[in-house]
């Protein structure tokens, strides 16, 4: 979370006085009208608040039909609840590298298409988005889904298409850590009617009791309990004025680091696959070694980290997904599925060497839309003594 003030306590003050706070069949509408700024600014037909960007990922795949005796593939560096979305609908996550851009990696994606993956999911993690167009080609090629993870990408773009706007569906997240937020929350996107009614349903559990029930094409099914409220709602309209503003002055600062930095012997940095379109949230800066990488990293001023570090987003340690324990009881495992039985799940922490040495060898310099001048001539100060002294 980069910016809010005023202008969000006075909105969830006036949710509060009306006293409608569930977003269902009140006056207010804060949800009904985020879902439509929301699919205005990333440029779909149709959005959906939820309450998180794993949700997000869930009702997607639900929308899609996925489930077991399907695969899905998801790159081995991502927040864990990308596959484990996967897992929420009884299929089966495919782990494969990500590239020298830290996304995932379109040749190794063909590697892993069998006659059983039904979709991939693209994740433009740390604002960095993923080589789309070859992406798309492959989607096209063997008659896959795309859903987007722009969950750490709020607003991103990829040559002039906001991320999440590209494959079938897109999914954020509004959770404290991110770009804008509602300290928690999250939201899909699709141009096509059939799969927003689809993730209409999913989504809330009453779905046969609401008006659009007499809509729509296909029969209603049991989904789960995904809705939104209408003080997150009104936060996140707030949110979504802020959010071009943040990403310019992310951009900015981003844009002087490599400027200047782009000159100093040592100083290589991360490829992207849309400079302009990247979030601007990480300075990141490649070197041959880790020993290298940490040096830079724990050098005065530079406040670096290495991915390798977070723990969370290295597949390594998705230990309940690499021990196949999910679910609350065996017979909702999909691992021991019937369905799911010659499925690619034979997961060891050596299976993407590649992301290991990526990540290794990475430096991340933390990116704040309101650092002064100062500020950041300071801190790119820092960064050229470091390099210097490699």
């Amino acid at each position: 979370m980069f910016r809010m003030g005023k202008e969000e306590i006075e909105a969830v003050k006036t949710v509060i006085k009306s006293t409608d706070l569930f977003r269902i069949n009140n006056n207010a509408r804060e949800v009904d009208h985020f879902e439509e700024e929301w699919a205005a600014k990333i440029g779909t037909k149709y959005a959906l608040g939820l309450t998180s960007g794993t949700a997000a990922l869930i009702t997607s795949l639900a929308a899609l039909g996925i489930g077991p005796g399907d695969e899905v593939i998801v790159p081995g560096y991502t927040f864990m609840a990308t596959a484990s979305a996967v897992l929420s609908v009884g299929a089966i996550p495919v782990i494969v590298e990500v590239d020298e851009t830290l996304t995932i990696d379109p040749c190794e994606i063909e590697k892993k298409i069998t006659k059983f993956t039904k979709a991939i999911i693209p994740v433009h993690l740390n604002g960095f988005p993923c080589d789309m167009d070859r992406i798309m080609q492959l989607a096209k090629k063997y008659d896959l889904k795309i859903v987007e993870d722009a969950c750490q990408a709020d607003g991103g773009s990829y040559k002039g298409m906001r991320l999440g706007s590209i494959g079938d569906i897109g999914t954020f997240s509004f959770n404290y850590y991110k770009i804008i937020s509602s300290g928690e929350g999250g939201a899909l996107v699709t141009n096509d009617k059939l799969l927003y009614q689809r993730a209409l349903v999913y989504h809330d559990s009453g779905s046969n009791f609401r008006p659009y029930s007499g809509e729509l094409t296909f029969p209603i099914f049991v989904g789960a309990q995904y809705r939104s409220n209408e003080i997150l709602g009104a936060i996140l309209r707030e949110q979504v004025k802020k959010l071009d503003g943040i990403l310019l002055d992310l951009r900015r600062v981003k844009k002087t680091f490599m400027d200047i930095l782009s000159e100093e012997k040592g100083i290589k940095f991360v490829k992207s696959n849309d400079v302009q379109g990247d979030c601007g949230i990480i300075v990141a800066l490649s070197f041959e070694a880790e020993e290298l990488a940490r040096r830079f990293a724990k050098s005065a001023g530079v406040n670096g980290r290495l991915p390798i570090d977070s723990g969370k987003h290295v597949y390594i340690n998705w230990t309940p997904i690499l021990e196949k324990n999910v679910g609350h009881h065996p017979a909702v495992n999909p691992y021991y599925m019937p369905q799911n039985k010659g499925l690619q799940s034979n997961y060891s922490k050596d299976m993407c060497p590649v992301t290991l040495g990526l990540l290794s060898r990475t430096v991340f310099i933390d990116v704040r839309p309101n650092w002064s001048d100062d500020e950041i001539k300071e801190r790119i100060s820092s960064c050229k003594k470091a390099a210097l002294a490699l």
